[in-house]
């Protein structure tokens, strides 16, 4: 009994540090740094455009805006993407710590290249979409916890978006909506019943906290074209990628307007050890949660025996 008291001591104090800790972070809500930014996204979300300036793109979703598919590519296009890309599959393993991805390709026309407008060309790369849910705290008693809530149907877990320059001036916010180019548009659709009277903040909070860690980007003037013919672009893909297979899009446009689009996919799969214990834990959630427990017993055993070895030496 006397040599499975120090693992159940371990035990409890763990449990008390995850209690302990959980009631922190309900007691201090948000940084000052979080509430300034809410207050910008707030701010320039009220924020009227100019006629004058170039109209901004508007912040999806707006549940009182019907959504319509339009078939991509319905003519004959006088200008065609042909592109390729340095690696169509990524590999996580368990020191994956990001990966760039080359897309290159060339405009291939049978006609003098137009002299009306610029080309341009924007790419994207999307992730698996997946429904989830935006809280926002109120602090209620002294105590930070969730109160309002929006429900996304599907909101990309990557999505990075790389353009010849900036997004507002080369594309027109119709065809934006049309093909769902930026990152707003990237999100598809509330998940039941909208339970507040303004989902703007909702979105943008999501959109800020997925930027800042990376899996939202937005990387105006990094494609780079050469004689309206040849383009080239780096993707970054973070660390914190999930699996699964995604998107890629490439579009070449002319005063606003899409003239073509080239789809290709990448796969991302984890691999080795890590997908062996990923698999493990959905696959047989059991067995994965024995193995957890027998991990944290003969961990606990061993800082117990090596605490009692250091005191006797």
């Amino acid at each position: 009994m006397a040599r499975w008291k120090p693992i159940a001591i371990g035990m409890a104090a763990l449990a008390l540090l995850a209690v302990v800790t959980l009631a922190a972070a309900q007691m201090a809500g948000p940084t000052p740094e979080e509430q300034a930014a809410e207050a910008r996204a707030q701010s320039d979300a009220a924020r009227a455009t100019p006629d004058s300036e170039p109209a901004d793109f508007p912040l999806y979703p707006d549940p009182g805006r019907p959504r319509e598919v339009v078939p991509e590519n319905e003519a004959e296009a006088p200008e065609k993407v042909v592109a390729g890309l340095s690696s169509d599959a990524v590999s996580i393993t368990t020191n994956f710590d990001g990966s760039d991805i080359l897309i290159y390709g060339a405009v291939k026309r049978e006609t003098p290249i137009p002299k009306n407008a610029p080309l341009q060309v924007i790419v994207t790369v999307e992730g698996p979409a997946q429904p989830l849910t935006v809280w926002r705290k109120e602090r209620k008693v002294g105590i930070w916890i969730n109160a309002e809530r929006v429900r996304i149907g599907a909101a990309p877990g990557f999505y990075a978006v790389a353009t010849t320059g900036p997004l507002n001036q080369i594309l027109l916010p119709e065809w934006d909506e049309r093909f769902r180019i930026s990152i707003p548009l990237a999100m598809r659709a509330f998940a039941g019943p909208v339970e507040v009277s303004d989902t703007v903040p909702f979105t943008q909070a999501l959109i800020r906290l997925r930027e800042q860690s990376g899996l939202y980007r937005l990387d105006q003037g990094s494609v780079t074209l050469t004689e309206e013919t040849l383009f080239r672009a780096n993707i970054q893909l973070p660390a914190n990628l999930i699996e699964g297979d995604y998107k890629t899009r490439i579009f070449l446009l002319r005063d606003g307007q899409v003239v073509d689009v080239y789809r290709a996919p990448i796969e991302v799969r984890k691999v080795g050890l890590e997908r062996w214990l990923y698999r493990l834990a959905f696959d047989w959630p059991f067995i994965y949660g024995l193995m957890s427990l027998a991990v944290a017993v003969i961990a606990g055993w061993g800082a117990s025996t090596a605490f009692r070895l250091l005191r006797r030496g």
